[in-house]
């Protein structure tokens, strides 16, 4: 009985240490990624979230991918860049605005007449000209998992309504980004740059009288409560977008064994970077919805409307091409590359 007794505990203390081993095994690659919205948000529980259940997946339970929102690691929205950069975290989510001058090459996509209403055709042009080496130049020190645009930037407007760029006239818009700032100018409005998570109170206290953002914000940031009207153009057009990436630290990347990586590309391929697209139309659409059961007026602008914005919008291009070109990228065969990408991609795929 005793050597019985013996061997039970023997097998009993071999299945722990063989149970705990492939626990460890389970979660041999730990990582944190780091994002500006809320919990709640879409871009978490709708892109985000899967994303990294499908890598985890892929990797047969050997990855685990940490999600931290509203900037609970610390800092600000525009210091997320440097925070993957230098390895303080893994992973990140963010805009690629944040930081101007940064992305110089990506930023051709947020132009309006660049991106006018189609999110996925604009993803799926970014991956073709990320892969190509178009505009894969824009990032050093990071491996990008995938890029994506939102909806588009449509105008919110606490009080007053918008039909014609003269109605903009005295007003201060907010923008995250310098492309979107040149928009606001051009329409003759002044542009206030500021993290998304600041706009509510900037909106409550009067600091912006609207902002440029898509639909899809509005649920997450009660955007519903601080304004009146949301004005887009005719056919969902916008005034331009915001780019943003999903990056990991370049020497994390590099460490990781082959097979690991396969786990993060199997989970990160073309298909994914327009499902990306799909996700942020329909976000965009549940956004409205939203503000129009509050009691908001969802306005969209006529034909000729749209196209008074669109002809004061021109010089944005012609402003972007020149600053760019200045600095060495040849701007005008960008735009010529990324609108023929996105046209190359408009039935969506």
């Amino acid at each position: 009985m005793t050597m019985t007794r013996g061997w039970r505990a023997a097998l009993a203390a071999c299945v722990l240490t063989l149970g705990g081993g492939t626990a460890a095994l389970a979660q041999e690659f730990t990582f944190k990624l780091h994002h500006l919205l809320p919990a709640q948000a879409p871009a978490q529980t709708k892109m985000l979230e899967p994303w990294a259940r499908a890598v985890e997946a892929n990797s047969g339970g050997r990855v685990k991918i940490e999600i931290y929102p509203a900037m609970t690691l610390g800092g600000r929205p525009p210091e997320l860049i440097n925070q993957v950069r230098d390895g303080v975290v893994d992973i990140v989510w963010t805009v690629n605005g944040y930081t101007p001058g940064l992305f110089p090459r990506t930023e051709v996509f947020e132009l309006p007449t660049v991106y006018t209403n189609d999110p996925v055709a604009a993803n799926l042009a970014l991956y073709d000209l990320y892969q190509d080496g178009t505009i894969s130049g824009d990032y050093a020190g990071v491996e990008p998992m995938f890029l994506h645009v939102h909806a588009g930037q449509a105008l919110h407007m606490r009080d007053k309504l918008v039909r014609s760029p003269a109605d903009l006239a005295g007003t201060t818009l907010r923008t995250p980004t310098r492309t979107g700032a040149w928009v606001i100018e051009a329409l003759g409005s002044s542009p206030a740059s500021m993290p998304v998570p600041e706009l509510p109170p900037a909106l409550q206290k009067g600091v912006v009288d609207g902002a440029l953002i898509p639909w899809e914000i509005i649920p997450p940031l009660k955007i519903q409560d601080q304004t009146q009207y949301q004005i887009e153009g005719a056919n969902e057009w916008r005034f331009g977008t915001t780019t943003f990436q999903v990056s990991m630290n370049k020497a994390r990347w590099e460490g990781l064994p082959d097979d690991i990586k396969k786990a993060f590309r199997d989970a990160s391929g073309p298909e994914w970077w327009a499902e990306v697209g799909r996700i942020w139309r329909a976000n965009d659409d549940g956004g409205i919805g939203v503000a129009v059961k509050a009691g908001n007026e969802h306005i969209q602008l006529t034909e000729a409307e749209t196209q008074a914005f669109a002809d004061a919008l021109v010089p944005v291009v012609d402003r972007w091409v020149a600053d760019v070109t200045s600095k060495g990228i040849d701007g005008a065969a960008l735009v010529e590359a990324a609108r023929a990408a996105v046209a190359k991609h408009a039935d969506g795929s």
